[in-house]
């Protein structure tokens, strides 16, 4: 395996792959954090991992910003997310992306319910739910779609989260969201940063998924 990040100890139980450089996954005594400086495509064990592969290609604007149509190929990520996704299966953990990457279906995932609950997501004995971020402390919603293998899959906060939440994409797209603009405020939108940021709430929750192996 790759040198260990001096951030992390050599009693590391858990490997944080595609994560931001100084993010919250940094300083943790059992995490060993692979930015991108790291590549985490090149990790190769041995511990369980928690992974947030890019998502921009696999998103609503996989082809670039509405203004620059075909700019970039649909999945074309450098293979993070393959990467992520094999490591998953092979060392245990869990894989997050955003409510309907186009990943599930190129990589022939099943896509969970909205409502939430786990499911089956393959023949390879994963699992796959979707959980908002919002439950645990995300400004945003942030519906993401979770990808498990090799873990003791628990009950999470399931379906809508209750609360008043700011919109997760850039615009307003119908009358609706113009008015609700208007009424609470311009700066009730949020910056990329503030967007791609994982709580520690739910930072916490994966890592305690992680840290248990299947039953």
């Amino acid at each position: 395996m790759q040198s260990a990040n001096p951030a992390a100890t050599e009693s590391a139980k858990i490997a944080a792959l595609f994560v931001e450089t100084g993010g919250c996954y940094f300083g943790l005594p059992n995490v060993d954090p692979w930015d991108e400086p790291r590549d985490a495509r090149k990790y190769d064990g041995p511990w369980r991992i928690i992974a947030h592969p890019p998502c921009a290609r696999w998103g609503r604007y996989w082809s670039g910003a509405p203004m620059f149509p075909g700019r970039y190929k649909k999945g074309d990520d450098g293979g993070c997310f393959a990467s992520a996704l094999q490591s998953v299966r092979t060392y245990g953990g869990i894989l997050e992306h955003p409510e309907g990457s186009a990943a599930w279906d190129h990589f022939g995932l099943t896509k969970p319910p909205r409502a939430g609950g786990w499911v089956y997501a393959d023949f390879d004995g994963g699992w796959t739910c979707c959980v908002e971020q919002g439950a645990y402390g995300h400004r945003a919603r942030k519906a993401t779609w979770l990808y498990a293998h090799g873990i003791d899959v628990r009950p999470l906060a399931w379906g809508k989260a209750p609360g008043d939440f700011v919109r997760l994409d850039d615009g307003y797209h119908s009358p609706e969201d113009r008015r609700r603009a208007v009424k609470l405020g311009a700066c009730q939108r949020l910056s990329h940063r503030q967007r791609a940021a994982t709580p520690i709430a739910f930072r916490d929750l994966l890592i305690n998924l992680v840290s248990r192996a299947a039953a």
